[in-house]
């Protein structure tokens, strides 16, 4: 037995590969890098889902049901949304989602995701939530469900990038959550439900958080050289460095990196940030000369979604938006199969007596 279970093959998939040490991610065959140039968030999904949801599918018709799934999920509010007053935004996308009907499609259960998350911000702010623009590709309609205005096409492409980065990461805990319910034959809207409750916890999903407490209590510090050299001579990680499953780098967070050094700009907190991630790199370069630590996925996302607007307590959810059409690509490869997932476990308790 592995504890964790790190490197036990649980399935065979066709939707991504990852090269640890070369620090490269594939989705269908194709690298990270090419498909967020070229191919945008429903274009990526047409990769993962073609011939799981559908055969010939492209990114005009993926929009345009995203677009109906956000509608639907929209005229559907009511019947959850009053419910989750004074709920924190984890607890109130759980019911966004149990709401869900057992014969939901993938894109609407996509579009659940990317209305039900506006709509628990707006109300913690007080305000009505906004309609969908259908026709709209989906980080911009975010975006404007969020903020009640158009955004601009910076801050469109960096959420486009951040939705794409982050779709698919193969077999982690929350996909490998889906795809056991999925493999039971429980509906789609059931298997996401399930892979959204494990990727809630900090080591998970909830991981982008403490990444920008992180940068907040470096900036109140008053002199970061020295606030970073107190905290790593103590024996504390950073938290946004360093990723057990890409040690040389982690590909996504180059291509985030990017993303958000075009939104830097005059906003003075993301080039404290940069200029953090700088320091942080030389500090472990003198305190930890053994150890190559990079930035990873979740200081770069948290920099990305509070520049969007989105407050902290409702990361998780946003991150929810893309993960879930990973969970939904590997729900449905999993029932393809016919098969059940049902591992075993070894005894190991008091002796046994007859």
């Amino acid at each position: 037995m592995k504890a964790g279970l790190d490197g036990v093959v649980a399935a065979e998939t066709v939707l991504s590969h990852s090269d640890p040490l070369a620090s490269r991610l594939w989705i269908r065959g194709v690298p990270l890098e090419t498909a967020a140039r070229d191919l945008g968030f429903e274009g990526l999904v047409t990769l993962l889902w073609e011939g799981f949801a559908g055969e010939g599918l492209t990114r005009n018709r993926i929009t345009a049901e995203f677009g109906a799934g956000r509608q639907r999920a929209f005229d559907r509010l009511d019947s959850w949304l009053p419910t989750t007053t004074g709920a924190t935004p984890g607890e109130a996308t759980r019911r966004c989602l149990a709401a869900l009907p057992d014969h939901s499609t993938p894109a609407e259960i996509i579009g659940a995701l990317a209305v039900g998350g506006p709509a628990i911000i707006r109300q913690q702010r007080g305000l009505p939530p906004v309609p969908p623009a259908p026709a709209l590709a989906t980080a911009a309609d975010v975006l404007r469900m969020v903020s009640g205005t158009a955004a601009t096409p910076d801050l469109v492409h960096a959420l486009d990038t951040y939705f794409v980065v982050a779709a698919e990461n193969g077999l982690g805990p929350s996909t490998l959550a889906a795809r056991v319910v999925a493999s039971t034959g429980a509906t789609l809207a059931a298997a996401v439900l399930a892979a959204y409750c494990a990727f809630e916890g900090p080591l998970h999903g909830g991981a982008p958080g403490p990444a920008l407490t992180m940068v907040d209590q470096a900036q109140a510090s008053g002199d970061v050289d020295a606030w970073l050299d107190r905290k790593l001579a103590a024996g504390e990680r950073l938290a946004g460095f360093g990723n057990r499953a890409f040690p040389n780098g982690d590909p996504r967070a180059a291509l985030l990196a990017d993303a958000v050094r075009q939104l830097g700009g005059d906003n003075a907190r993301l080039q404290f940030a940069l200029a953090f991630e700088r320091k942080a790199l030389a500090a472990l370069a003198r305190q930890r000369p053994d150890k190559t630590l990079r930035p990873n996925l979740e200081i770069y996302a948290a920099l990305l979604l509070e520049a969007c607007g989105i407050p902290r307590d409702a990361f998780t959810p946003a991150f929810a938006t893309t993960r879930a059409v990973g969970w939904l690509a590997h729900a449905m490869e999993q029932k393809a199969t016919g098969r059940m997932l049902r591992p075993t476990s070894r005894y190991v308790g008091p002796a046994l007596n007859n």
